[in-house]
């Protein structure tokens, strides 16, 4: 599938895709039962990750995290305390308390506990609101001192925090394959089309590609079309905003998902645990799954990348900084690495598409879109 750019008004540049980095791990443990009631509401994903935040801020100490239980179409609130005013508040607000041990607030220091102790290269970790767990990987290069070290770090965190899991792949950064961008020898693609703050058009891709080249083309050998105006990577996420080098380049809000498919993009949102999402990759095209970890933290070589997203959408090396959108056009993600492949399978983080938007001023797309939902690219 080719991503070809046309100036002006023809242009009709879709969004690709394509997977970078790494290898990771999910635990699953089981946790307190949900509790449902009749204030409980069938609520879209979306609707979800609203009341989410709005809760997590009400409830304070007591909130344990959310997720999406996309089969009932409700939401899940880990509730870490006894006090039946607070359940009470949760089933008042449409969703379902679920009595949990582990607040937020005890995940986040358990995470912060695994960075100073056990941040070395081949390890990650996520919370995973489903499980109440702070979810350790280790790849097939964590062996002898090293994973006694974090097999001990675990340990420290206390009965029911956090385990570890074995993983067959690697954690290791390229940006090969794929077939929409080009620059300094790497190849990726691009993300979502955005607005610069200055009005310019432009697009996000993963960091580990806007500091791998400044220029990028369509074509391996092919005239610059856009320039890196920001990138971050390793660090605070896995981003970057590459400007067109024609300001009169349309930048549409959409997803080629291939075969003639395009799926519009009307939104940035949040993610939550459980929502349905797609990943279009140049190199594996359309895939699908479900958000399984927020909040993930990912050692690779190159150093440690905070705030990403986990989950069990498949990729393989030349999808890195694509898409990560859902059914009704929320954009979601930027690629950033992943273990496995399409054929056995694995896990996949992202970056989160609103955080990388806050960090570089700018807004998806140049509204071209509208609320209409999703295109023929979604099926």
């Amino acid at each position: 599938m080719r991503h070809k750019r046309i100036p002006k008004r023809k242009a009709v540049l879709a969004v690709a895709a394509a997977t970078g980095i790494a290898t990771a791990g999910v635990l699953l443990q089981h946790a307190g039962a949900a509790q449902s009631g009749p204030e409980s509401q069938r609520i879209s994903a979306a609707s979800a990750t609203k009341l989410a935040g709005r809760l997590a801020t009400r409830l304070g100490d007591a909130y344990g995290g959310a997720y999406y239980d996309a089969d009932r179409r409700r939401l899940v609130v880990n509730v870490a305390s006894d006090d039946e005013d607070v359940t009470a508040r949760v089933r008042q607000a449409g969703a379902v308390a679920r009595s949990v041990r582990n607040s937020a607030g005890a995940l986040g220091a358990a995470g912060r506990t695994l960075a100073r102790r056990a941040g070395m290269p081949g390890t990650a970790w996520a919370t995973d609101p489903r499980t109440n767990r702070i979810l350790v990987t280790a790849d097939r290069t964590v062996t002898g001192e090293r994973w006694d070290k974090l097999e001990a770090t675990v340990a420290s965190l206390g009965t029911g925090m956090a385990r570890i899991e074995k993983s067959a792949g690697e954690f290791k950064a390229f940006a090969s394959g794929g077939d929409a961008i080009f620059g300094g020898g790497a190849r990726c693609s691009l993300g979502f089309n955005v607005t610069a703050g200055d009005g310019r058009p432009g697009f996000l891709t993963a960091g580990h590609c806007g500091v791998a080249a400044q220029k990028w083309s369509e074509d391996p050998d092919g005239a610059p079309i856009g320039t890196v105006e920001a990138a971050t990577f390793p660090g605070d996420g896995d981003f970057a905003l590459v400007t067109y080098d024609d300001p009169a380049a349309a930048a549409p809000a959409e997803v080629d998902t291939g075969n003639g498919g395009v799926t519009p993009i009307v939104r940035a949102a949040d993610a939550t645990v459980g929502l349905e999402v797609f990943r279009m990759g140049s190199t594996t095209g359309l895939r699908d799954g479900v958000v399984t970890g927020l909040d993930a933290t990912v050692n690779y070589p190159e150093g440690t990348v905070t705030g990403l997203i986990q989950t069990d959408v498949c990729a393989e090396p030349g999808d890195s900084g694509g898409s990560l959108f859902t059914r009704d056009g929320s954009a979601i993600g930027l690629t950033s690495g992943g273990s496995g492949d399409c054929t056995v399978g694995g896990e996949t983080f992202f970056q989160p598409v609103t955080t990388a938007l806050a960090a570089v001023g700018a807004e998806i797309g140049t509204g071209t879109a509208t609320e209409t939902g999703t295109g023929a690219g979604v099926e």
